[in-house]
């Protein structure tokens, strides 16, 4: 792409005003990501009776929206990414609302939705959209001293995590958690609050542990392997093991025939297994570039909401990328989260999109108009 600076198309304003190289850092990612599909869910394909290139074609098909979505909301104005993220969060939260009556099962939880044939997730998308609403909410504090933003934050924290908690789905809840703890940190938490919010996270882990018979199984596999069913994480070391310093090559992994959730959860044990350990601290390092990248750009910034709402997504980002990887190493107990942009999934590569198409529009170079 090429734009001449005086250009005064709507691209052209883009190309020269959004942060290239951390848009063409997610374009590399997207692109490891179709690679990475191409070469573990044929297998997975075989195995469920489809035919081999199921889950590929599908996949590029959503890598395609993906990319339109991303772009589409880059070329937003801040007020637009406001407005949009609001109606996304409310269309989201009542699906979420709905799910006990028109959602079905998968691996016993009752998280998605089918529309037009395509299985959907509706919490998948509340959560970039979140991070947005509870920034403005934030920034409003801003502008007026007497409006009660930390109730409010609160209080749809509070029911966005019971209706999580519901479906059940404990890993985006602490994920969630921990992208909400940030924002309101940098909202200028009191120190109480950080004390009562930190004791409110260890008591939900105990209680998650108590009641919650799937995380009480995790936990206990991660701590004590021999405890029950590991199978999925041994393999998945066995895959980095066998990768070695520079892989297997290409195509030549075996542990994708035997992963269940090889295209998936597991999918980087596929790249550590064919691509080897440089590849895989390489994919590890352009995650770490987008995060900081984007923290760099806001070091710059002025305006609250910006910056509360774009260092929400970006601990979004990185937190999902750490706890997926963290997990296939045996660091994390399981939990089945994606890898952004890398693992198979509709749901999460349009929200993915969604949120970093909102992280390009919001850091853009803006020249005192909003």
């Amino acid at each position: 792409m090429q734009f001449d600076r005086t250009n005064l198309s709507l691209v052209g304003r883009w190309w020269w005003t959004v942060d290239r190289p951390t848009w063409f850092a997610l374009l590399l990612l997207m692109c490891v990501g179709a690679v990475m599909v191409t070469a573990a869910s044929p297998a997975v394909a075989e195995r469920l009776g489809y035919d081999s290139f199921y889950f590929v074609t599908r996949q590029h098909i959503f890598l395609a929206m993906s990319l339109a979505v991303m772009f589409g909301v880059s070329l937003l104005s801040v007020p637009q990414i406001r407005k949009v993220a609001v109606a996304t969060f409310l269309v989201s939260l009542i699906f979420m609302l709905l799910l006990p009556l028109i959602g079905f099962e998968n691996k016993g939880a009752i998280r998605w939705v089918r529309i037009a044939g395509i299985s959907l997730q509706p919490s998948e998308f509340l959560k970039p959209v979140f991070a947005v609403v509870m920034a403005w909410i934030f920034a409003e504090k801003y502008q007026s001293r007497t409006f009660p933003a930390f109730r409010i934050a609160l209080a749809v924290y509070a029911l966005v995590v019971v209706l999580l908690i519901m479906q059940p789905d404990f890993g985006m809840t602490v994920a969630l958690t921990c992208m909400f703890g940030i924002q309101f940190f940098l909202a200028g938490m009191p120190f109480v609050w950080v004390a009562v919010m930190l004791g409110m996270g260890l008591f939900g882990v105990i209680a998650a542990y108590f009641f919650l018979p799937h995380v009480t199984q995790r936990i206990d596999r991660f701590l004590d392997p021999s405890s029950g069913d590991n199978y999925q994480v041994e393999k998945s070391l066995e895959a980095f093991k066998n990768g070695g310093l520079l892989g297997r090559g290409p195509g030549e992994g075996e542990i994708k025939h035997i992963i269940p959730d090889s295209h998936t959860d597991f999918v980087f044990s596929v790249v550590g297994e064919e691509y080897g350990l440089i590849v895989s601290l390489l994919v590890i390092g352009i995650f770490a570039f987008v995060v900081m990248r984007g923290l760099f750009r806001l070091m710059q910034e002025q305006d609250v909401f910006v910056m509360i709402a774009a260092s929400g997504l970006l601990a979004q980002f990185g937190i999902q990328a750490i706890i997926n990887m963290g997990v296939a190493v045996n660091l994390l107990p399981a939990k089945g989260m994606t890898l952004p942009f890398l693992s198979y999934g509709g749901s999460s590569l349009i929200s993915m999109a969604l949120a970093m198409g909102m992280l390009l529009a919001l850091t853009r170079k803006r020249y005192g108009i909003r």
